[in-house]
């Protein structure tokens, strides 16, 4: 047998704005030895957990670095989702372990200042989608049920546990 692919924690927040749209970055980089090319998909902002740090942690130090939203822990709903997915990332097979937080009625003009020199790099394109730009779009997104699910994230609070997200 090969080697396993490496185990990656990840936190993700699915930003809401009033309207109920999610914020959404697009993903150019196939490895790290080909530029950027056109979106291979769209996801929420987040990333990984660093040692010694919690989910819920994470994904507030990833909304500063990535899109300049300083926020406090509490004000983050769920987890509201969690998603393992097997998939090459930058070239690389990881065993990625994601946690969903969201985070609603955001007005925020995103600043991207904040994040690595990878992800400065990659110049990723980001907006607002609304679930019906979702549903009616050929493009790719990542949880594959997003458009789905937005409305009845929008309609919120959040209660309960979380749900698993394709």
């Amino acid at each position: 047998m090969g080697d396993r692919p490496r185990v990656r924690a990840a936190a993700r927040v699915l930003v809401l704005d009033p309207a109920g749209r999610v914020l959404l970055f697009g993903a150019r980089l196939r490895d790290l030895a080909t530029p950027p090319g056109p979106v291979l998909y769209w996801y929420t902002p987040g990333g990984r957990v660093e040692t010694g740090e919690t989910v819920r942690a994470a994904a507030v130090r990833e909304l500063a670095e990535e899109i300049g939203l300083v926020v406090q822990p509490a004000q983050l709903e769920g987890p509201v989702w969690l998603r393992r997915a097997v998939a090459p990332l930058l070239g690389e097979p990881v065993d990625a372990r994601e946690t969903y937080f969201l985070l609603r009625d955001v007005v925020h003009r995103v600043d991207v200042r904040g994040q690595t020199e990878l992800e400065a790099h990659e110049d990723q394109p980001h907006r607002w989608w609304s679930a019906e730009e979702i549903a009616a779009s050929t493009e790719v997104f990542v949880p594959a049920g997003l458009a789905a699910s937005l409305p009845e994230l929008a309609a919120g609070p959040w209660t309960g546990p979380p749900r698993f997200a394709g």
